[in-house]
């Protein structure tokens, strides 16, 4: 038994991401998923850093944030640019830090509500 209208399936079958989109999608969330990436990202949403201020404002090792960072490149989450010798990584778009404030908005929302 079909309870939904033709409009509605086919307003919803519209905007339904494809699967490889939808994939693309969940490998991006999926970089929010982990909490040294989020560290680096929220640090990274406050200032542009090298790999050596990364890792101290985050205590972590270097060797985490550089693996960090190459995750966060490869999906265009960060940029790099060289300046001499140091390479300084900043968010590669300003609605990266949205997502990030939509998050924890969210979070704040949903531990209130508990």
């Amino acid at each position: 038994m079909e309870i939904l209208d033709n409009k509605t399936r086919k307003e919803v079958s519209y905007y339904l991401p494809s699967v490889k989109s939808a994939s693309r999608l969940a490998d991006f969330f999926a970089l929010f998923s982990d909490c040294s990436r989020l560290r680096v990202i929220s640090a990274l949403a406050i200032s542009r850093m090298c790999v050596t201020d990364l890792a101290d404002v985050c205590r972590m090792n270097q060797t985490t944030v550089s693996h960090q960072l190459r995750s966060l490149k490869s999906m265009g989450i960060v940029e790099s640019e060289r300046q001499g010798k140091i390479v300084f990584y900043r968010l590669a778009d300003n609605k990266i830090n949205d997502i990030l404030l939509c998050g924890v908005e969210f979070v704040g929302y949903a531990a209130a509500a508990n």
